[in-house]
């Protein structure tokens, strides 16, 4: 950061006052000032620039403690049971419950794996401004909760998205620093021979699966992390690791153990 020339204390009192707008829950008082800082430090031209995009995005302006996981993958590459690996060896995520228009498959529980609705009651739904993103996918609807999550992150904890590629795409305007997790199946007969194996669609649909699956892992490249669930244990390890490391991201760190960052700024 390079002020300008003979002014290196002013520069300093206002490069703190730039900080503080991140750091007070960017109270208006520390917006003026962070705004007064940026134009000195930057020029006039860099005021809203070096702001880190806290005032043009209303959930960046204020970054909630809870973090937002992503998981996609193709249907039948083991991502639900990859879930349940993580739910249960880490208390501190929780699973969001999609809406869903599709029926229960056997040993679906209504509330706890989705909240299952019929076609008139999601665009209900929808139509309301409830869901956070929504999709088509092959046949059936699916949608998250937008209050529901908001409020979750809010009160810092940690959920856990399982939406495809289209959904993932939405969420991540809202919140683009949410952590994105793709999971690739070893081969596509290995995801047919999954597909068979749960003896729950016909061979209808089972193809249309298959067809649907190559598209969905062209997007692969659109999240940070990659996941083959070629063995599954292993496959929960490297969830587990993914949401462990995202935790320690600076900004993540800052916000919710402000208190062992203050002794940087201290004079």
């Amino acid at each position: 950061m390079r002020a300008p020339p003979g002014k290196p204390l002013i520069a300093h009192a206002l490069a703190k006052a730039q900080r503080g707008w991140h750091n007070r829950g960017n109270s208006l008082p520390a917006l003026a000032w962070a705004i007064v800082a940026a134009s000195f430090l930057h020029g006039p031209g860099g005021a809203f620039a070096h702001m880190e995009g806290g005032v043009a995005d209303g959930h960046s302006a204020r970054r909630m403690p809870g973090t937002l996981i992503i998981i996609t993958a193709p249907s039948g590459a083991g991502k639900t049971t990859m879930v349940r690996g993580l739910l249960a060896r880490d208390a501190n995520v929780q699973l969001s419950v999609s809406y869903t228009t599709r029926d229960p498959r056997p040993g679906e529980q209504e509330s706890v794996d989705y909240h299952f609705v019929d076609v008139a009651g999601f665009r209900a739904l929808r139509d309301r401004g409830e869901f956070l993103e929504w999709a088509e996918v092959h046949g059936n609807y699916y949608a998250s909760s937008k209050v529901w999550l908001k409020q979750q992150m809010e009160a810092g904890r940690d959920i856990l998205l399982e939406i495809d590629w289209q959904g993932a795409q939405q969420v991540r305007k809202a919140f683009p620093e949410a952590v994105g997790v793709f999971v690739l199946p070893p081969s596509m007969e290995a995801l047919e021979s999954r597909l068979r194996g749960r003896g729950t669609d016909s061979d209808d649909v089972i193809s249309r699966r298959l067809l649907g699956a190559r598209g969905e892992m062209r997007h692969v490249s659109e999240f940070e992390h990659v996941i083959l669930n070629n063995e599954l244990q292993q496959a929960i390890d490297d969830l587990v690791a993914v949401v462990r490391a995202s935790r320690l991201r600076y900004a993540n760190q800052r916000i919710r153990n402000l208190q062992f960052f203050d002794f940087i700024e201290q004079d």
